[in-house]
């Protein structure tokens, strides 16, 4: 895939595109490159793009694999000129690795010690030059001499649905599945914004066809996608289920809030964490939560959402 194949971002692509022209034009690495954003989004995508427009190899990693500075010094030293180092996850390595990667993006060299104590010896160690691309979907995270050292940042943003239908209407093709503009709209209305969630549930509405439609047929109609997404639990705007059960529980169990985090992960049987990063996001976004000091509470378009009615409006009606 090619930066004018790729669908959506199209700032961040024009940018990428004139970085890696230049870099072309004057026979040189890339500079370093910083991609942030919510996941999904295409990070991966766009570092695979930045080697292949650059004809240079591609090595991956992830923050998590690096924890410890011997780690990123084996990784450092065996990528070839012009390798393209992609590091997923980029805030959550280690911080002894991390101090060794100021040096490297910087001098394209790292100083390995040996022994300890007063004995110790630094023996400084040559890299070739490589391209890092860092991804992250918590930039805040990142420590400021990292980030000042990525010679180019770019934040990517939600997509829209007519991206998203662009999305759905490319992978339908690889995937050898016919789809009608309003089942494709219909995928992209409750993708949350996010590629990689409209190609999950285009894999469903897939798998849906082969089990219940014709052998011979690949078409899908706008009846065999919402079938399909009820089946998987996913509603008009994209909430699934665990979605739903917060939402629930904020609004019939705690009447609305304010409650703690900590409280609804108990509520719900999931982890504090995966509340916090999976489903808040999102109903953030969308308006269906807010965040105060007290904790989480329910707006009116929540209530909305799941029929039942606003404890305002409620007093409103006794009145009458």
């Amino acid at each position: 895939m090619s930066l004018a194949e790729f669908v959506g971002q199209q700032k961040v692509r024009g940018q990428l595109q004139l970085l890696l022209d230049a870099a072309r034009i004057q026979q040189r690495s890339p500079d370093h490159i910083l991609l942030s954003g919510p996941p999904g989004l295409g990070k991966t995508t766009l570092a695979m793009i930045v080697a292949h427009e650059s004809g240079r190899p591609l090595r991956l990693s992830s923050g998590p694999a690096i924890q410890h500075a011997g780690d990123l010094a084996a990784l450092l030293s065996s990528l070839t000129p012009g390798e393209v180092l992609f590091i997923d996850e980029v805030h959550r390595m280690a911080r002894s690795a991390e101090e060794m990667l100021y040096l490297a993006m910087e001098d394209f060299r790292i100083d390995i010690m040996v022994g300890k104590g007063a004995g110790a010896t630094s023996i400084p160690l040559d890299l070739a030059p490589f391209t890092l691309v860092g991804a992250t979907t918590r930039s805040g995270l990142l420590p400021n001499p990292l980030r000042d050292r990525f010679g180019f940042t770019a934040h990517l943003e939600y997509y829209e649905p007519a991206e998203l239908e662009r999305v759905v209407e490319r992978s339908a093709a690889m995937l050898g599945v016919e789809l009608p503009r309003s089942a494709r709209a219909e995928i992209a209305r409750r993708s949350r914004g996010t590629p990689r969630i409209a190609n999950r549930l285009l894999r469903r509405v897939r798998d849906y066809l082969v089990v219940h439609g014709s052998a011979s047929s690949t078409g899908v109609d706008l009846g065999t996608v919402r079938a399909a997404l009820e089946l998987y639990d996913v509603d008009d705007i994209g909430l699934d289920r665990l979605d739903r059960a917060v939402l629930e529980a904020l609004v019939r169990r705690f009447r609305g809030g304010p409650v703690g985090l900590g409280t609804l992960s108990v509520a719900v049987g999931e982890e504090a964490d995966t509340i916090e990063s999976v489903v808040e996001p999102y109903l953030v976004r969308i308006g269906f939560m807010g965040r105060t000091p007290r904790g989480r509470v329910a707006t009116p378009e929540a209530y909305a959402h799941l029929g039942v009615v606003h404890p305002e409006a409620a007093l409103r009606l006794d009145d009458l």
